[in-house]
């Protein structure tokens, strides 16, 4: 099929920053992007399917262990990847160790990166996460915050974006916060109260950075 009979899959897989967790459904950044992309449609000359196939509290591991269902029984042309906040996260009962180590949190994101790619992912786009303000009390059994370990996974996913690009479209949220705050801004004004997840301006900021890149890779179609 071509031209307005030409159904275009984007697929959003993800934890509960693509959810939206603690907001209204219709203010989270998926949904402010399939609102937009359905309202422009004529503009791509396309049917585009948007399906969001993100968990709260899902990791790169159990994500791996979805993907037959979420994301290869979906076959997508467009796959978004965001994950890391809950790799990174330390749960009491593990003793200071992470829900995923730092080097199994790549290796998930590179063979996931390679499941989307081999189900039919023509365009593979790979964000890092936004900054937290949990970054004044340390984690149990450990000597660093929340925040601490954020900035590290985010840097594993800038160098395996890195290492990708010729596969990937990186996004460096994080970097694009860190700017926002340089100008001014307060990353707290961006999250809800519990510091972690994003309020309705932070997923402005996000349909405001992600948007364009999905559009770009809409054309290449």
């Amino acid at each position: 099929m071509d031209g307005a009979s030409q159904q275009l899959k984007i697929l959003f897989f993800g934890d509960s920053i693509c959810v939206g967790q603690g907001i209204s459904i219709h203010k989270g950044c998926v949904a402010l992007i399939s609102a937009h992309l359905e309202e422009n449609r004529s503009t791509f000359g396309k049917n585009i399917l948007v399906i969001n196939s993100s968990v709260n509290g899902r990791t790169t591991r159990q994500a791996l262990e979805d993907m037959p269902y979420h994301v290869q029984n979906q076959s997508p042309d467009i796959l978004v990847i965001q994950y890391g906040l809950n790799d990174c996260n330390h749960w009491v009962t593990d003793r200071g160790l992470p829900r995923v180590s730092l080097d199994a949190f790549k290796g998930n994101l590179k063979e996931i990166i390679h499941r989307g790619k081999k189900f039919g992912a023509k365009q593979v786009i790979l964000n890092n996460n936004h900054p937290t303000t949990l970054d004044q009390e340390n984690i149990p059994d450990t000597e660093f915050t929340f925040e601490y370990f954020n900035k590290k996974y985010n840097e594993a996913t800038r160098k395996l974006a890195t290492e990708m690009q010729e596969e990937v479209t990186f996004l460096d949220i994080e970097s694009h916060f860190l700017q926002l705050v340089k100008k001014g801004k307060k990353m707290s004004d961006f999250l809800l109260e519990d510091g972690l997840h994003l309020g309705e301006s932070g997923h402005q900021i996000y349909f405001d950075l992600v948007n364009p890149v999905i559009e770009n890779a809409i054309k290449d179609f």
